[in-house]
Order: C-alpha cells, then sequence, then structure tokens
C-alpha cells in the first residue's frame, strides 16, 4: 500500500513588474502556491495534525478554509455566482477546521487547486473597480477583495510555517 503525501509544487516566478491587475493576481497566485509548499512532501495525516490541542487549526484545515474565502469573496460576491461552499456552514462555520480528516485530504487540495482555476475565470471579466455591497461594511471594490485576501493568506501561511516546523522541523527559506 502506497502512502499518498501532498505533490510538491514549482512556484511561478513572482512578478517584479506590470500592471496593478497582474501584480495582484501574481501576489494572490505566489500565496496560494506558498501555501500548498508547505503542505509538501506530508502525509494525510500529517496534514491534520493539530497545531496545539485544543486548537483545531491543521495545515489541511488551512487549505478547506481558504477555498471556502475565495469562493466567497470572488466567486460568490463579487461575480455573483450562485455556488455552495463546500465546507462552512451556518450550523458550522469553523467546519473547515473542524471537519479536516486525512481520507479527505487529497480530495481537499484537488479542490483547492480548482477552486484557482474557477474563481481566476470568475475574475477575468470583473474590472478592479467593480464593487460589491456588504450588508455590514457597504460598498467595497474588487480590489480591496484581492489585498483583503492577500492578507489573509499572509496569516494564514505564517500559522501554517509553525504548523510544517511543528510537524517535521522544516521551516521555509
Amino acid at each position: 500500500m502506497t502512502t499518498w503525501v501532498a505533490p510538491d509544487i514549482v512556484p511561478a516566478d513572482e512578478l517584479f513588474q506590470g500592471g496593478e491587475r497582474e501584480m495582484l493576481q501574481g501576489f494572490l497566485q505566489n500565496a496560494r502556491e506558498s501555501l500548498l509548499k508547505r503542505c509538501a512532501g506530508l502525509t494525510a495525516d500529517q496534514l491534520v495534525t493539530r497545531s496545539s490541542p485544543p486548537s483545531t487549526l491543521s495545515l489541511l484545515g488551512i487549505v478547506r478554509h481558504l477555498t471556502d474565502v475565495e469562493r466567497i469573496w470572488f466567486r460568490i460576491r463579487f461575480a455573483g455566482e450562485e455556488v455552495a461552499l463546500p465546507y462552512r456552514t451556518t450550523e458550522n462555520p469553523d467546519s473547515a477546521f473542524n471537519e479536516a480528516v486525512p481520507e479527505r485530504a487529497a480530495a481537499d487540495i484537488a479542490r483547492y487547486r480548482a477552486e484557482w482555476t474557477a474563481v481566476d475565470a470568475a475574475l477575468s471579466g470583473l474590472a478592479l473597480d467593480d464593487t460589491y455591497q456588504s450588508p455590514r461594511w457597504g460598498v467595497m471594490n474588487l480590489r480591496w477583495a484581492y489585498l483583503h485576501t492577500i492578507r489573509e493568506y499572509s496569516g494564514h501561511c505564517g500559522q501554517a510555517d509553525i504548523i510544517r516546523e511543528r510537524i517535521d522541523g522544516r521551516t521555509q527559506s
């Protein structure tokens, strides 16, 4: 029996010049790939290792959470797509973390990568000045959503660094 491990990823070269949209998209893609780099080479069991019980934070939980985050902000709110969330529910808003199990690791990572393609397609026809009317915060533009999501990735990639180091001692360079 072969044990599944998260595949390695070779991140795309970072953009050092370009238009605003290309730079935002490049930074978003870099953040996505950075998270998967922190998962690379780990078994499904390792991916669900909790950061510090009783916390339910794990690498796979972060992957699942960010799948929901990208779908919510980009596809549902800005592109107006009527798609269900894969993990989060009203009854269990933390299900991305609470229900991360090794048996679903390969499928969850595949779903995360598929979400990138769906998000990028949904965003391709939108302008950075396109808006979403939040019932809580008012009008926000797509530019803000890009920056907000990149910032969210920053925090979660930092958490992922700590979790990865706890699992096998590996640190990012």
